[in-house]
């Protein structure tokens, strides 16, 4: 059985990270813009919106564990992962920059034309996605490297989000909701491009630890992985996290336009979520290195858990204040991205390790199933919550919330992510794996 050595090249390394730029703006940008673009560019009422967003990415429940099943059995000469890598990052590429070009009237085609463009962005992601994700097992068997590879990672993905999420709205409203939507459309289409790309060229020639392909059907696989008890309470506490990060990120366009009364407000809220994790991340690293994974992991949650409830505590003190706040939501964010991304790995590995058979694939298809549901469910939910505040939709035009509208737009920004990563520690109890395990593990192998 062949295994990479325990320190990866930093071409490598760095590499796999360029990645993170596709898995930072895909989810990111719509996570951010596509409701407000259904709600009031083409004036559809807030749940039926929240609807539109949530289907499409529903439909990677099925289709995940598919693309994983399917990376797990490839023989391609050039690597079981990396041809997935440009394939599903071009046409991904392709159909966002789709998504935002269609008709806006009449109101059903202009719906539809999202739905369907939306949908195939998903289905490519998850050919893009689960091979991705599932590499880190493959690559090193090396505890530690583990998380320096998902340090490299996470700095990369918040670079992009940061670029992505930052740059776009004020790209929207630097030329307007006409040709401001197509433009990010575009742009962010070039960012996954170049993302996917820079992945599957770097990681050229990496020698990955080979596993025999686990034999059975894609039931079968999917019954042994959820019997895994440490990667079930690992993808819990993440899923639950994912779905309050994406309300989060939901709440951002509207707490800027309808509190701070600045639509220019949401690129500075965004920046002061993301950018913190540029710097601490490293920092994280070693946290993770003196204690381990999983406390690294609950103090990156309750981190995050505080700095939204200070959204709300400081939401009558302007925009510095509530930047502070979101600061500190990027501190704990950056932590409660690598530790979890560092730690799926170590599941998935060990069960490779100890049974002799690659069901990486299944794994990876699954946690990136119920991510991507969660990420899903989070505008949607967001959008059950402007329903009950009784929002105001428009197509454009002035409108004047009531006073229950923009509560709700503060508890759904705020209150809601805190209590559901504060939650989310309950189902991390079960969580068991740390370097002593996965170095048990190793010793089974022939």
């Amino acid at each position: 059985m062949e295994a990479s050595s325990a320190a990866l090249p930093a071409r490598v390394r760095r590499g796999y990270g360029l990645g993170s730029v596709v898995t930072g703006a895909f989810p990111t940008v719509p996570g951010l813009l596509l409701l407000p673009y259904l709600t009031d560019r083409l004036g559809i009422a807030a749940g039926l919106a929240g609807l539109i967003v949530l289907l499409p990415k529903a439909w990677d429940v099925l289709l995940n564990p598919i693309a994983g099943r399917i990376s797990d059995r490839s023989t391609h000469p050039d690597g079981r992962r990396r041809p997935f890598l440009l394939r599903g990052g071009i046409a991904l590429a392709v159909l966002f920059a789709l998504l935002f070009a269609g008709p806006t009237s009449p109101q059903g085609l202009a719906a539809t034309w999202v739905v369907l463009l939306f949908l195939a962005c998903a289905s490519a992601y998850a050919f893009f996605q689960v091979p991705y994700v599932a590499m880190p097992s493959e690559l090193t068997r090396d505890y530690g490297e583990r998380t320096r590879l998902m340090t490299w990672r996470v700095v990369v993905l918040s670079l992009a989000i940061l670029v992505s999420g930052g740059l776009s709205p004020a790209l929207r409203d630097a030329l307007g909701p006409h040709w401001g939507y197509p433009a990010v459309g575009v742009f962010v289409g070039l960012l996954i491009l170049g993302g996917a790309v820079g992945a599957w060229w770097a990681t050229k020639g990496a020698a990955p630890v080979v596993h025999v392909t686990a034999s059975g059907s894609l039931r079968d696989q999917l019954r042994i992985v959820a019997r895994a008890r440490d990667f079930r309470a690992l993808l819990l506490t993440y899923s639950v996290q994912a779905l309050a990060t994406g309300v989060m990120l939901a709440g951002v366009d509207y707490t800027a336009r309808w509190v701070l009364g600045s639509p220019g407000a949401s690129t500075y809220l965004f920046v002061a979520f993301v950018a913190p994790a540029l710097v601490v991340t490293p920092l994280w690293e070693r946290v993770g290195m003196r204690t381990g994974k999983r406390p690294g992991f609950v103090a990156a949650t309750v981190c995050f858990a505080v700095g939204a409830l200070l959204v709300w505590v400081l939401r009558d003190h302007g925009i510095g204040a509530i930047a502070g706040a979101i600061a500190l939501v990027g501190v704990g964010y950056a932590g409660a991205q690598m530790f979890p991304l560092a730690m799926l790995p170590d599941a998935a590995a060990v069960d490779a390790d100890r049974t002799g058979e690659n069901r990486v694939g299944v794994y990876t298809g699954v946690w990136t199933a119920v991510e991507t549901l969660g990420l899903a469910f989070g505008p949607g939910v967001y959008a059950l919550v402007l329903v009950v505040g009784g929002y105001v939709s428009s197509t454009g035009g002035v409108v004047d919330q009531p006073d229950s509208a923009l509560t709700a737009i503060v508890l759904g920004f705020s209150v809601l992510p805190a209590l559901l990563f504060v939650a989310s520690l309950l189902l991390l109890r079960h969580y068991r794996i740390d370097e002593a395990a996965v170095l048990a593990a190793g010793k089974d192998l022939p």
